[in-house]
């Protein structure tokens, strides 16, 4: 099973960044204190917990407690943020992301299988 790995600090974000120019990075942007976050991560995992595509870096970064680093990730990007929000990045550009209740296994699927 795969699983996503928490990025808290703007060197590991950087980091991530650079390393989109050799294999693509999802990133899910996370609220702890929100229920339709709370459903994001359930459908992230869900989707983990499949058939995944093994190729991609998978992240997460919890927007409350790493401020800086989703406000980097915001810039470095070009995508306004929100909350949850998902952003799949390769050559260091974002290539497809989506919020709220679009953040669905199936969604996910449809743009990374």
């Amino acid at each position: 099973m795969m699983k996503w790995r928490e990025i808290d600090t703007i060197e590991e974000w950087q980091s991530a960044l650079e390393a989109s120019t050799d294999k693509p990075v999802v990133i899910l942007k996370h609220s702890t204190t929100c229920p339709v976050s709370a459903n994001a991560l359930k459908e992230y995992d869900d989707y983990l917990a499949g058939s995944p595509n093994a190729e991609p870096d998978y992240l997460l970064v919890k927007v409350i407690e790493s401020r800086p680093v989703s406000n980097q990730i915001a810039a470095d990007t070009g995508v306004t943020h929100q909350s949850p929000q998902i952003i799949c990045i390769k050559n260091k550009h974002s290539y497809w992301n989506t919020s709220h209740w679009s953040i669905t296994t199936e969604h996910i699927s449809a743009v990374l299988d």
